[in-house]
C-alpha cells in the first residue's frame, strides 16, 4: 500500500466533527485563528441529512439519536448562523414537560408560559445539527480532514521560544484514507504542527488517551435504548418522563405530532430482554411502562442500545491540549443536558482564546487554558452530581422513600418561584454564560 506524507501548520487542530467539535471550530474561527478539524467519518456521511427532503410522516426517516437543545444552545447556533438551516429542516419546539414517579402518584409539570417564553427548548436530530454546522464550516473556509484518524501526538520542543510568542508546540500525526477509486490503495500520513489540540472526539477520546489525562469513571448500571415511535395520541409538544422501578423512560416530541423519540434507561438485563423482543412486544412493554399516556404505541423504528457511565477527566487541559464535550465529561441522559454542556464548553473555549489573542498570549499556554477549565469544570461537575442524585433517589423503591419522594415532588410542583428558577437555569436563561450563549441583541 502506497503511503505519502504531508506536514502542515495550523493554529488549532480539533479532533472530532460532531456537534461539539464543529461548534468549537466555528466559535474559535471567529477570532481569526486558522482551524483544522480531524474526523474519522466521511464528509458525505456528515452532510447527508440536509441533502435529503425532510418527510415528517415517515418514522424511519428520523434518526434515533436526538438532543433536547436548551435556549442557550439555540442562541449559540443562532450566533454561529447555523440555526436557520436547522429550523428549516426539522425541529420540534416543546412547550411543556411532565415528570412523574411511576411508583407513586406525584408529578411535576413545567410550562413555557411560566417564564413567558414560546417554548422550553427544541428536540432536534443530532445529524441535522451536524450537517448544518458542517455547512457553516465549509462556508467559512474551515479545513475539514475526513476519513482521518489521529495516530499520535507529541510536544514540540520550544525551550528557546519566548512564552508570549504564538509557537507551534504540538505535532499531531494522522492517517487519512483516500476514497477515490483511482487512489483506493493509497493512504496518506498527515502531520500538523499546531498551537492547540482540542479533543472533541467523544467518550472514548483518543486525544485524552494520547495526552495521558486520567479519567474518573462510574458505571450507572443502566443501558439506554433509543428508538422513534408512533403513538395513537399526539405528543402535545410535551417532553414526558416517567421514573419507572427500573429506570427513567422519556418520550420526546418530534415535528410529526404522532411521533416521539424515546430514551429508555434501564438495567442491563432488562435492556437485553427488551432488545430481544419483537417490535409488537416492545411496543406493548413501552406503552405499559409509560402508562399509555399517549395511547398505544403502534409503530417502532430500529432500536439501538448503549451502556451509560459517568466519566470525568481529572483535568480538562494540559499544555497545548484541551478536552471538551464527552471527551471531558459524560452524564446520565435523564435530564438531556449532556450535549448542552458540551456546546457551552465550545462557546467558552472560543471566549477564552479570543481574550488570549487580545492580550497577545500563547493560546496553548497552560495559564490560558486553565481559565477555560475553571469556567467549565465546576459547572459540569455540578450537573453530574445532580444527575447522580436524581438517579439514586429514584432507584430506591422502598415504601418510606417512595412516600417521601412523592411528598417532595408535590411540594416542589406547588412552589412556582422555585420551579421558575430551576427551569430558567435548565434553559440557559440565567447565570453567567459564554458570549455566544446570549441572545442576539
Amino acid at each position: 500500500m502506497a503511503m505519502t506524507e504531508q506536514i502542515q501548520t495550523t493554529d488549532v487542530v480539533i479532533v472530532g466533527a460532531g456537534m461539539v467539535g464543529l461548534c468549537a471550530a466555528l466559535a474559535i474561527a471567529r477570532s481569526g485563528l486558522q482551524v483544522t478539524v480531524i474526523e474519522g467519518r466521511s464528509e458525505a456521511h456528515l452532510a447527508a441529512k440536509l441533502q435529503q427532503k425532510p418527510e415528517s410522516d415517515k418514522l424511519h426517516q428520523y434518526d434515533n439519536r436526538v438532543s433536547a437543545l436548551t435556549r442557550a444552545s439555540e442562541n449559540i447556533f443562532r450566533n454561529l448562523n447555523a440555526w436557520q438551516s436547522i429550523s428549516e429542516y426539522r425541529v420540534c419546539g416543546y412547550t411543556d414537560m411532565r415528570v412523574w414517579d411511576g411508583q407513586g402518584s406525584a408529578s411535576i409539570d413545567f410550562s413555557c408560559t411560566q417564564l413567558y417564553q414560546d417554548n422550553l427548548g427544541h428536540i432536534v436530530e443530532n445529524s441535522v445539527v451536524v450537517a448544518a454546522l458542517l455547512a457553516q464550516c465549509k462556508a467559512q473556509g474551515i479545513k475539514l480532514c475526513c476519513d482521518t484518524q489521529v495516530q499520535a501526538m507529541a510536544e514540540i520542543d520550544e525551550s528557546s521560544a519566548d512564552n508570549s510568542e504564538q509557537t507551534y508546540n504540538q505535532l499531531v500525526t494522522c492517517q487519512q484514507k483516500n476514497n477515490t477509486e483511482a487512489e483506493s490503495a493509497k493512504e496518506q500520513l498527515l502531520k500538523f504542527k499546531t498551537k492547540l489540540v482540542v479533543g472533541a472526539d467523544g467518550a472514548l477520546s483518543k486525544v485524552r488517551q494520547l495526552a495521558t489525562i486520567e479519567l474518573y469513571q462510574r458505571d450507572y448500571q443502566h443501558h439506554a435504548i433509543v428508538a422513534t415511535v408512533r403513538t395513537t395520541e399526539q405528543n402535545q409538544r410535551t417532553a414526558w418522563q416517567c421514573f419507572t422501578s427500573d429506570g427513567p423512560l422519556a418520550f420526546l416530541p418530534l415535528s410529526n405530532p404522532n411521533l416521539s423519540s424515546i430514551v429508555w434507561s434501564t438495567s442491563a438485563d432488562n435492556a437485553k430482554s427488551l432488545m430481544q423482543m419483537s417490535d409488537d412486544e416492545f411496543a406493548k412493554a413501552l406503552a405499559l411502562n409509560f402508562e399509555s399516556r399517549l395511547g398505544e404505541v403502534c409503530e417502532v423504528s430500529t432500536r439501538a442500545v448503549f451502556p451509560l457511565s459517568e466519566r470525568r477527566a481529572k483535568d480538562y487541559v494540559k499544555k497545548g491540549v484541551v478536552l471538551i464535550g464527552d471527551a471531558a465529561h459524560t452524564i446520565h441522559p435523564l435530564a438531556g443536558q449532556g450535549v448542552n454542556l458540551g456546546l457551552l464548553d465550545a462557546a467558552e473555549l472560543g471566549d477564552v482564546l479570543q481574550l488570549a489573542l487580545k492580550r497577545a498570549e500563547n493560546i496553548g499556554d497552560i495559564t490560558v487554558l486553565k481559565r477555560f477549565e475553571r469556567a467549565r469544570y465546576s459547572e459540569n461537575l455540578k450537573m453530574a452530581l445532580a444527575m447522580q442524585g436524581f438517579k439514586t433517589l429514584f432507584d430506591m423503591n422502598n415504601a418510606p422513600v417512595t412516600i417521601a419522594r412523592n411528598i417532595g415532588m408535590r411540594l416542589f410542583d406547588r412552589i412556582t418561584p422555585v420551579k421558575q428558577h430551576v427551569i430558567s437555569e435548565a434553559m440557559g436563561l440565567s447565570g453567567k454564560l459564554p458570549s455566544l450563549a446570549n441572545a442576539i441583541s
